[in-house]
């Protein structure tokens, strides 16, 4: 019995929710129309100036002037012909294929040297979380407390396999 009452609360509030949802898109819906909706001027029989947005709904004793709509969108700008880079020129300097092959493997000899201390350091990084990993303090009787510690370990491990891979990507980018 209370199975079914629960299926039948619970069957209620999906409905409200939907009528819910309806009666917000409508609202919306009517929003966004009467902000498209025309401008009028009317003036009343004093002779004061009255703006409004309902023209079905003019106000009492007034007279309808002019009506104004919704300002069009201003065209985009043609697009402008590329302007060539300062520098690009033939006034940049040019470097002969010797100096660049000189300082590409001055460039690769760098990386390869930071590639292998990366490496280094990621060993030292999983032997230090290795031994975290194997020691368990007394306070750590929820696992929770374990992983917190641990984290900072974990973390120094993943960020020395991303400098790895940026690494490698870098010579790999090399000519």
């Amino acid at each position: 019995m209370r199975a079914a009452q629960f299926i039948c609360s619970v069957i209620s509030r999906v409905k409200f929710m939907r009528l819910f949802h309806w009666v917000l898109l409508l609202a919306i819906s009517a929003i966004a129309v009467s902000a498209r909706a025309e401008t009028c001027k009317y003036v009343d029989d004093e002779g004061r100036v009255i703006y409004s947005n309902t023209m079905n709904n003019p106000p009492k004793g007034a007279k309808l002037v002019r009506c104004f709509s919704d300002p069009a969108p201003k065209p985009a700008p043609p697009p402008q012909e590329a302007k060539p880079q300062a520098g690009a020129g033939d006034n940049f300097p040019k470097v002969d294929g010797q100096t660049q092959r000189k300082r590409d493997e001055e460039r690769r000899g760098i990386l390869e040297k930071e590639l292998a201390d990366e490496q280094k350091q990621l060993e030292a990084a999983r032997q230090k979380l290795a031994e975290q990993e194997a020691v368990r303090t007394g306070d750590e009787r929820n696992y929770q407390r374990f992983l917190d510690r641990v984290q900072p370990f974990r973390d120094a491990v993943a960020n020395h396999e991303r400098n790895i891979e940026a690494i490698r990507r870098e010579i790999a980018n090399l000519k």
